[in-house]
């Protein structure tokens, strides 16, 4: 039996990159998933691979109403989310604060922050209901310990962390644990975006060197987190900051 074994999940930005593995662990690990995502088609590609115990839903997570929809999928297609997780991000590319212009600047607030208040409104009153629940967002080391360039994007990920804590307090009472997954940058989609010059070897080995452990987050160091946080066996975790980095945070 899986760490996760009847557990519900409805995981954003679940079509590529972390999201998608850690949508792959949970179902690997019992649970039942709902992949949000822009990318649907992506989305239903990953729902095949993993079966019956996954769906797909086109979800933009800056829309309330995509967002209530992926909700009600859940609810429809396997029962109340025991387990969300607030994956989806996005990002400017590495340059001067000022050279981003204010349509991205918005998009990413939008993508990073406003998300997780729309996902509040339509899980929470769920989860009270039950006295139970788990909130994992995806924030990022930028909050912790920015890096050049992304000053923007780092604000964005220092407001998701803050915010999860908060998230923590207030719903507490109601045995709802709220904790945030830092990650380091990954050798993901966005990585050009967050070096800022092509994705070289040349390129990466300047910014692994800033990472003690000699190498990039990989998809599955976010999902291992992401499966022992919605677990029973973290019952009693809420409110934590999880650097996921290698050590770059030290």
């Amino acid at each position: 039996m899986g760490a996760l074994q009847g557990k519900i999940a409805i995981v954003t930005g679940a079509a590529s990159g972390f999201g998608a593995q850690i949508a792959r662990r949970y179902v690997e690990q019992g649970a039942q998933v709902v992949i949000a995502d822009l990318n649907v088609a992506a989305g239903e590609m990953l729902a095949a691979e993993l079966g019956d115990n996954a769906t797909a839903i086109l979800c933009d997570v800056t829309k309330s109403i995509d967002i209530t929809a992926a909700v009600r999928t859940c609810v429809e297609t396997f029962g109340v989310p025991d387990v969300v997780v607030n994956n989806a991000g996005t990002t400017h590319r590495n340059q001067p604060m000022l050279g981003v212009d204010e349509e991205t600047f918005d998009r990413i607030y939008a993508v990073n922050i406003k998300s997780i208040y729309h996902m509040a409104h339509a899980v929470v009153p769920l989860m009270r209901e039950r006295k139970k629940g788990v909130i994992l967002n995806v924030g990022s080391v930028a909050g912790i310990r920015p890096r050049p360039g992304l000053t923007w994007y780092n604000g964005s990920k220092g407001a998701v962390n803050m915010l999860s804590k908060s998230m923590a307090v207030e719903l507490a009472p109601d045995n709802i644990r709220v904790n945030a997954i830092c990650p380091v940058m990954g050798a993901t989609a966005l990585l050009e975006h967050f070096m800022g010059v092509p994705d070289t070897p040349e390129n990466r080995a300047r910014f692994i060197a800033s990472i003690p452990l000699g190498r990039l987050c990989e998809p599955d160091d976010v999902a291992q987190v992401a499966v022992f946080l919605a677990t029973d066996g973290a019952a009693y975790l809420t409110g934590l900051e999880v650097p996921v980095d290698g050590g770059r945070t030290i």
